[in-house]
């Protein structure tokens, strides 16, 4: 799919409703060039320090988790309609178990910023590099996110990534 350059902003509210269903692709790569996706339900984009920053939660029980900590980069693919149905196998089957991209044949391109991949099928990319990141912390928490969110345990990381460049079909 062809892309071009677009402002961070571009559809950011239609596609930040995409969160709620079916969520949106979070991709990360470790140094060896291995790669991981994920569904995410849970970010939002702004301007922090003067940036354009898209917030991503990770919790460390993801596989993606360790892919981000070894790069500090991750690329958000915006899914077709025709993706839906592998955009929930991203949120219910783990890296640990299958290539998400090889065993449902999804193509793959290099990101222009930084050492990941996008996914070819999406029709909008943001390319991320993280500046900073922060822990959730439970004692902060009311006790209704607590309980309906957490129950105690696997608490996410919210990385902070610099929105280097964002691409959409046009």
């Amino acid at each position: 799919m062809q892309r071009q350059s677009v402002p961070y902003d571009y559809q950011l509210v239609e596609n930040l409703k995409l969160l709620m269903n079916p969520g949106l692709l979070l991709v990360s790569s470790k140094p060896d060039g291995t790669s991981n996706v994920m569904t995410i339900g849970w970010a939002t984009v702004g301007i922090i320090w003067g940036k354009p920053i898209f917030q991503a939660w990770v919790r460390p029980s993801r596989y993606t988790y360790q892919f981000i900590e070894a790069s500090q980069v991750f690329t958000v693919n915006v899914p077709s309609p025709k993706l839906r149905k592998w955009t929930a196998i991203c949120g219910t089957k783990s890296g640990r178990d299958i290539d998400k991209f090889k065993d449902y044949n999804i193509a793959t391109s290099p990101a222009l910023h930084v050492p990941t991949i996008t996914i070819d099928q999406c029709p909008m990319v943001y390319e991320c590099r993280v500046v900073h990141h922060n822990d959730v912390i439970p004692a902060h928490l009311s006790d209704e996110i607590e309980t309906s969110a957490y129950g105690g345990n696997d608490y996410h990381r919210i990385y902070f990534g610099e929105i280097l460049g964002t691409y959409a079909a046009q």
